[in-house]
């Protein structure tokens, strides 16, 4: 996801995020954000959704078959699906289910209790005119657009609102469907339809035409999504980790020529984040990125792309370095969540440090690939300046919240001093691709990806996962001579705190919270630049 960059760019939305910090949590933020007693009984193992958008009316209708195992005895079902769309009747072995709305979800009842281990369904018909994005992705929504010849164009961009704002669904990050999804859509005259996964089948009908769209793999519900047009695609092949990856382009006609150039990168993109991450996590579903009405979004197998085929985030470079205009910020971002957000998922959003932290990162990896070391440390050197500081990475549990847009640019930077801990790129990497194998597939906390790191690397980093993930403070390293010597201590920092810190000339010392002494003579300290932390002298 690219949100958050627009907060760490603009004042506007860096005000916005104060008021975001002081919010009051309502039973909304409950019903989404934790795993109710009518959420807990079941766990969804599919989805079959039709829809078919009405432009002009800025309505859709359709059905969602959701396919689920019954963990428990349950009667009582929470569906959710946000005002103004509705449901209009469920389904359920043939017969009508009762059903009642209660604030942003449904009540779904079924007549006695479900048989554990029970393997059901139930169709939900639903229809509605969705919330529209005013500047997706930022605010999130159904986007009725109209491309360059006054052709509509329509797509759905609704992270952290929630799928739920337009199609029913169970609409919490810990619970995708195990077995994948089926998207029908079905469009007016010429218009294309495309989604996730791979195209099954098309059909057309009293001049409708309807797109059957397979994804086989577990799939975020946010990023189910369709793209309707007037598109033109080419294929290519990826000769990848697990054999030949096939690659899909969708733009818009008039856009072919365009786009053919600058996704040139992706061959070289999709081979650094194998060499990084081990190998590209949905071979079944494809890799394809699809031009949209709105900048970009990690949308399994079916990214986002709207950076107007210019190098850099929308032709400017985010690290001031002049580094960040040799790529495309949306191709390689969005492209690195499907290793980081889509194949290991964090169970709760206020985790989403774990997608964004390392996909961010990615970008730094993509630029250490293509051109060294020395600039890759540059270029995440140069994104500090967009870190705010204004609240912890980490955000409350169980109330759908997101924390700090610092969760790229300082969680990027924290992973970056872990990676000079470390001091072996090659074991970093194995310990990368690694963590990719282990979680594959998963959702996952923020303690179970900490405990992965310290356990690989034999290092104590919880003092610098609690720094850096739940305080807002930088650590500062302070300095002062007494009769010859130099002493040093950590403050602005967690108790415990014990980052070995590495010189600008290559020496290592271990700063405490309480005054010690590093060697007599060395006054001039000089910090790596590689770590993020500040350095104050101090007098007697």
């Amino acid at each position: 996801m690219i949100r958050l960059y627009f907060i760490a760019i603009g004042c506007i939305f860096y005000f916005s995020s104060i008021i975001f910090s002081q919010q009051i949590y309502n039973i909304n933020d409950t019903l989404r954000g934790s795993i109710t007693e009518e959420r807990a009984w079941w766990d969804v193992q599919k989805y079959k959704l039709s829809i078919t958008p009405d432009f002009y009316s800025r309505t859709i209708k359709g059905s969602n078959e959701i396919n689920f195992s019954v963990l428990k005895n349950g009667t009582k079902m929470q569906i959710d699906l946000q005002q103004p769309m509705r449901i209009d009747s469920i389904v359920y072995e043939g017969n009508n289910l009762k059903f009642e709305r209660f604030k942003t979800v449904y009540y779904v009842y079924f007549q006695n209790n479900l048989k554990p281990s029970s393997e059901l369904s139930i169709v939900i018909y639903f229809s509605g005119k969705p919330k529209e994005a005013e500047k997706a992705p930022w605010d999130g929504g159904w986007i009725w657009s109209y491309d360059k010849l006054n052709r509509p164009w329509m797509s759905v961009a609704c992270q952290g609102l929630g799928a739920s704002v337009w199609y029913p669904c169970k609409d919490h990050q810990s619970d995708e469907p195990d077995l994948g999804a089926l998207i029908s859509i079905t469009t007016d005259d010429s218009l294309i339809g495309i989604s996730n996964g791979r195209l099954i089948s098309t059909e057309t009908k009293a001049n409708k035409n309807t797109f059957r769209w397979e994804v086989k793999n577990p799939i975020n519900s946010y990023n189910i999504v369709p793209y309707i047009g007037y598109y033109k695609n080419w294929n290519e092949k990826f000769a990848g980790e697990s054999g030949l990856l096939d690659c899909q382009y969708w733009v818009l006609d008039y856009e072919i020529e365009n786009a053919k150039k600058q996704f040139k990168q992706c061959q070289s993109l999709l081979k650094s984040f194998e060499y990084w991450f081990g190998s590209y996590p949905f071979y079944e579903d494809g890799y394809k990125i699809v031009q949209a009405p709105f900048l970009g979004m990690e949308h399994q197998s079916a990214i986002a792309y709207g950076n107007k085929f210019e190098n850099g985030y929308l032709g400017r470079d985010l690290s001031s370095t002049g580094i960040g205009l040799k790529w495309d910020f949306i191709l390689v971002h969005e492209s690195g969540h499907e290793w980081l957000g889509n194949s290991i998922t964090s169970k709760d959003i206020s985790d989403m440090w774990i997608h964004e932290s390392f996909t961010n990162y990615s970008e730094t990896l993509y630029t250490t690939s293509l051109y060294g070391i020395e600039k890759g440390n540059k270029y995440v050197q140069g994104t500090r300046k967009l870190i705010l500081n204004d609240k912890p990475i980490i955000s409350n549990y169980d109330v759908n919240t997101e924390g700090s847009g610092d969760m790229y640019y300082k969680g990027a930077n924290m992973l970056h001093i872990i990676r000079q801990l470390i001091r072996d790129d090659e074991k970093f990497r194995a310990i990368l691709k690694l963590m990719n194998e282990q979680f594959y597939h998963q959702n996952v906390t923020s303690s179970q990806i900490e405990q992965f790191w310290i356990l690989q690397t034999g290092l104590d980093l919880q003092p610098i996962f609690n720094q850096y993930l739940r305080t807002i403070q930088i650590p500062v390293l302070e300095v002062k001579k007494i009769k010859g010597s130099t002493f040093v201590k950590w403050s602005d920092c967690v108790l415990d705190f014990n980052l070995e810190l590495k010189l600008k000339n290559g020496k290592l010392i271990q700063p405490k919270t309480e005054w010690t002494s590093v060697r007599k003579g060395l006054f001039k300290l000089r910090i790596d630049p590689n770590f993020y932390v500040h350095m104050k002298q101090v007098e007697n």
